[in-house]
């Protein structure tokens, strides 16, 4: 007779291995379910005359949906648009790669200012970041098929 082994339950600190697998099932789980699966990678850096970084984005597709992940400029930098031409080439190319739609979070005490000057409507709250702060959560229609005027 075999005797079954138990579970066992571990807490730690990062763990590569366990996030890459837990990706892999859920991005499998959820393409099952939507019938999606045309994921990408979208990145847009800015460099200077020197090489060194300006700023950058990183953002994801998935169907005809963008997901704007991480977008920072250096501090003597932003004041020159760089922010607005990083979030504009991300759009672009959303849509050039058939995404109808972008969404974004931002802490309040980040930008979610920027992303409302740039068309991105707040479509929820969550509080309880440290300090006494929120992540917002913001979208924008890239296209009139994203807006829901179809």
């Amino acid at each position: 007779m075999t005797v079954a082994k138990e579970p066992n339950l571990t807490v730690g600190e990062s763990d590569g291995e366990l996030t890459e697998r837990l990706e892999s099932e859920l991005d499998a789980f959820n393409d099952a379910a939507t019938g999606h699966a045309a994921r990408g990678e979208i990145s847009v850096r800015v460099t200077d005359g020197d090489g060194q970084l300006v700023g950058g984005l990183t953002a994801w597709t998935w169907g005809s949906l963008c997901g704007v992940e991480l977008l920072w400029v250096r501090e003597g930098s932003r004041a020159g648009g760089w922010g607005a031409k990083l979030l504009l080439a991300a759009e672009a190319e959303a849509v050039r790669r058939g995404c109808d739609r972008v969404m974004v979070s931002s802490f309040t005490f980040q930008a979610p200012g920027f992303y409302q000057r740039h068309g991105y409507a707040e479509v929820g709250r969550v509080p309880g970041i440290p300090g006494g702060h929120a992540d917002v959560y913001l979208t924008k229609a890239l296209t009139d098929r994203g807006s829901g005027r179809e």
